[in-house]
């Protein structure tokens, strides 16, 4: 997909940046940040699964509420992490990545899965469920828990394809 020109050109300036330039010209910078992302990755997804494997139904007998207290925390903490690092590792090469196809699909499913965990944290059901004598697991939360899921995992696979091209 080609960008507009103007867009091109601020990709292109942030690029040449010092910081940019010093990511990909350092031996030690890139990989850093890149460990950084992948460490943000973990913490996301570790925490992540083991609270949507719970919205599934597994290990009915904890209950929701301080699985939300320890996991939560720990997700949006990753999360910014790659956000943080992400954004550093895109500016290596901005322009290249914002007009690559898979790129914005990337960003499309982090949308749909930060966009996926707000409207859980607003749905009735959610507030069901902090109550600790209800132990219930409705289908908006297997399904809340089933779609974080698989975006999650297409978000990490399309970061993981977007180092081959």
């Amino acid at each position: 997909m080609e960008l507009g020109g103007t867009l091109t050109e601020a990709l292109t300036a942030l690029q040449n940046m010092a910081l940019p330039t010093a990511l990909r010209t350092s031996r030690w910078v890139y990989p850093l940040v890149n460990a950084g992302h992948i460490l943000g990755l973990a913490l996301l997804f570790g925490a992540i699964l083991s609270f949507d494997l719970r919205l599934l139904g597994l290990w009915r007998d904890q209950p929701i509420r301080p699985l939300a207290r320890i996991l939560l925390p720990v997700a949006v903490s990753g999360l910014g992490l790659s956000l943080f690092t992400g954004l550093l590792l895109f500016s290596v090469s901005a322009a290249k990545y914002a007009a690559t196809p898979l790129f914005q699909v990337k960003l499309l499913l982090i949308l749909a899965a930060v966009a996926n965990a707000l409207l859980l944290r607003r749905a009735a059901d959610w507030t069901l469920a902090q109550v600790p004598e209800m132990a219930m697991n409705s289908a908006r939360l297997r399904l809340a828990g089933g779609l974080s899921l698989l975006l999650w995992l297409a978000v990490i696979l399309c970061g993981r394809f977007l180092a081959y091209i």
